[in-house]
């Protein structure tokens, strides 16, 4: 059994889209939510879906081992950020290598980096007048944004397209590819 864990920040869309994919599935599971925020939406979501939720805050995630060992306990295949905004602490990536995976929402290696997120990235692409923007699902390393690329989607932009409009491109294609893309990386691995 493949077994998932996501990391997110916020209101859980891309969590919540890949928990209904695997559902059935009889190889591929996740097995919990984790979340930074206390309050996030993601957490709704998963009671919803029945699927545990557990909330860390940063002195377990970057000044100890607590979050490590929760993970280490969970036996994850594949650790997914689904909209996780905090930079992945080394002992994270060292524990974990080429099994933690993000998704950006941008064609990188424009747009990336830190601060680089949500609306932050799509306004940045309406400013700069792009005629297309899109998605990236790349391995987590030390650095915002920077590791390896797993996969690229992309979408037209037009200059009536407003932050909002492109937002639901790129959303669109995060709903598409990111699950089937987390499949491909899980069965490649088995």
């Amino acid at each position: 059994m493949n077994r998932i864990v996501i990391l997110a920040s916020g209101s859980g869309s891309n969590a919540e889209n890949i928990i209904n994919y695997f559902k059935k599935s009889p190889q591929i599971k996740v097995v919990c939510v984790l979340t930074n925020k206390r309050l996030a939406a993601v957490i709704d979501r998963c009671n919803r879906l029945k699927v545990p939720a557990f909330y860390f805050n940063k002195t377990a995630f970057l000044n100890s081992d607590m979050v490590l060992s929760f993970l280490k306990s969970q036996n994850p295949s594949l650790i997914v950020l689904a909209g996780f905004l905090w930079k992945i602490p080394k002992n994270l990536i060292v524990a974990f290598p080429n099994k933690i995976v993000n998704i950006h929402p941008a064609l990188l290696p424009k747009y990336g980096g830190k601060g680089m997120y949500g609306n932050h990235v799509h306004e940045t692409v309406k400013a700069n007048k792009e005629t297309e923007t899109g998605i990236t699902i790349h391995f987590v390393n030390e650095n915002y944004d920077e590791g390896a690329v797993i996969h690229q989607a992309s979408t037209k932009v037009s200059q009536s397209d407003t932050a909002e409009d492109i937002a639901t491109k790129v959303h669109a294609l995060e709903y598409e590819h990111f699950p089937k893309v987390i499949e491909k990386l899980l069965n490649n691995n088995g």
